[in-house]
């Protein structure tokens, strides 16, 4: 399709547009390029194996670090207990044995339980990682020193999932096989428990029989199986959690300042008293784009279903099929952007789908020879994802295409311009570019120095990231901010100014 000249955009009627560009000081937005036919196409760039002392075993949970110094660190736990760091930007050799290559990626490894690792976290800047394991603990890890630094106890069944909060790293929530979540945190110290040098920690509070079928409150307590919690997630909003079981598609919400029962439920099952749900379908994981907006549930009728968290009572606004998702192990990811969705796959594939265009088919990535379980996207190094399969490997791979060109963040097209420095709008309007002057392959030589809690520093965005999400965001139109239109701002509504906070989560969800 040709895209319009200059002239005749400027006759189609940008009146009102340039009116509202001079309200900020004569600064234009520029949308980013939107390519409507465009695939995402990947490449694989690596493949490591996960085995120790000769010995492979299947990798359960893979998690990229969340810091952008730290961001090609790549986090992989398995089934024999053990937790591994790998080095994304390292250059493998086709030539080279897997065993080699996996060798010269590996920074480091430790044995963190003497069972299986099923989800694992980062915190405080990439210094600490979690690890949630079938022995009903949840540790506390300091990477630097490979020292466990605190034990999580209260779950009577294996951990399977936990997330940590928001902005708060020393709060999480954890789901488990005993069919609870609990929440938890880390200053919390119980100093009448210790295990030889390591700190207990109790739970603040937990839900048990969190998610029980309709049949087994009527009768009785069914197994443990059927009960299990397989994902949790801290929403954005800082005050309320997401919980998802084996026992059938609902996502359950909780304001965690009231734990007595859920805010509101979602399910992409019809509410009909008439009609009767013959197969209840599973949930494996749950997950939510980097401002909150969005909500996907990866379900066990092998479709991934999306929901907007500001509009929850309309169900799913879109699902998503192609995968086979025929175990638990089998996870599902959206981008920070919220721009794709990646998953894992029974067949031994990973898919891709842009979330904007549904009905195009999804990306295929072929390569490994076993199902695909865990997968993450890299949050500062755009286009990278890693997958990871019963083939005992974890790959690693590039957007080939222009990433941020190849599709709008649903998300973004919301956000609102603010003004900026006169410094930045000139820059902007000239069209200029900070770019990174480092060289990768020099980059990729460096010593890698693993964080340590010296280095943590507060989140904070720098000028010259602010400029860069403004030049890649695609705006439809500039909004002055007032409060009234703060409350109506998707944003705002998950965490509203001070001045405009409600008294409980239930109210976010009903204005929204």
């Amino acid at each position: 399709m040709e895209a319009p000249s200059s002239s005749s955009r400027c006759r189609s009627g940008s009146f009102f547009q340039d009116l509202r560009s001079r309200e900020l000081n004569g600064f234009r937005v520029r949308k980013r390029p939107y390519y409507e036919d465009s695939q995402l196409q990947f490449a694989e760039i690596g493949e490591v194996a996960v085995e120790h002392s000769g010995d492979e075993t299947p990798p359960l949970a893979i998690s990229f670090c969340k810091t952008a110094k730290n961001a090609h660190i790549l986090a992989v736990s398995d089934e024999e207990g053990y937790l591994s760091l790998f080095d994304s930007r390292r250059k493998l050799s086709s030539a080279a044995t897997r065993r080699e290559n996996t060798g010269k990626a590996r920074i480091t490894e430790w044995v963190a339980h003497q069972n299986a690792i099923f989800d694992i976290r980062w915190i405080k800047d990439d210094a600490r990682i979690l690890t949630a394991s079938g022995d009903q603990t949840i540790q506390l890890w300091d990477v630097q020193g490979k020292k466990c630094i605190g034990v999580l106890l209260g779950h009577t069944g294996s951990v399977k999932s936990l997330c940590s909060h928001p902005t708060n790293s020393d709060l999480l929530v954890s789901g488990s096989r005993d069919g609870s979540f609990a929440l938890w945190d880390l200053r919390c110290q119980n100093t009448s428990t210790r295990r030889s040098t390591e700190t207990c920690i109790s739970s603040t509070a937990m839900v048990k029989r969190a998610h029980l079928s309709a049949q087994a409150k009527r009768v009785r307590r069914t197994k443990t199986a059927s009960t299990s919690i397989t994902s949790v997630l801290y929403l954005k909003d800082e005050v309320s959690i997401a919980t998802a079981g084996a026992v059938d598609s609902i996502v359950k919400f909780w304001d965690t300042r009231n734990l007595k029962s859920q805010v509101t439920q979602v399910s992409p099952q019809p509410k009909s008293s008439t009609e009767k749900v013959n197969i209840m379908h599973g949930i494996s994981s749950l997950s939510q784009d980097s401002n909150g907006m969005f909500l996907t549930a990866s379900c066990m009728d092998n479709r991934i279903y999306l929901y907007n968290v500001l509009q929850l009572q309309k169900g799913p606004v879109q699902s998503f099929t192609g995968c086979q998702i025929e175990s638990f192990f089998v996870k599902s990811v959206i981008s920070p952007d919220a721009s794709s969705i990646l998953s894992g796959s029974s067949d031994g594939n990973a898919y891709v789908w842009q979330v904007e265009r549904p009905q195009m088919d999804p990306t295929v990535l072929k390569g490994h020879d076993g199902e695909v379980t865990a997968v993450d996207w890299c949050q500062s190094e755009e286009g990278k994802i890693a997958t990871c399969a019963d083939d005992f490997t974890v790959r690693v791979w590039n957007a080939e295409t222009n990433y941020s060109s190849s599709s709008r963040s649903p998300t973004s097209i919301r956000r609102r311009i603010m003004n900026l420095p006169s410094r930045e709008q000139r820059q902007l309007n000239l069209g200029s570019e900070e770019k990174d002057s480092s060289d990768p392959e020099e980059a990729m030589n460096h010593h890698i120095t693993l964080p340590t809690s010296e280095s943590i520093m507060p989140p904070m965005g720098t000028p010259e990231a602010q400029k860069k999400r403004l030049h890649h965001d695609p705006i439809e139109s500039v909004e002055t901010t007032t409060p009234e239109s703060a409350m109506k701002s998707p944003s705002s509504v998950l965490n509203p100014p001070s001045s405009l906070k409600r008294k409980t989560i239930r109210d976010y969800f009903l204005t929204a």
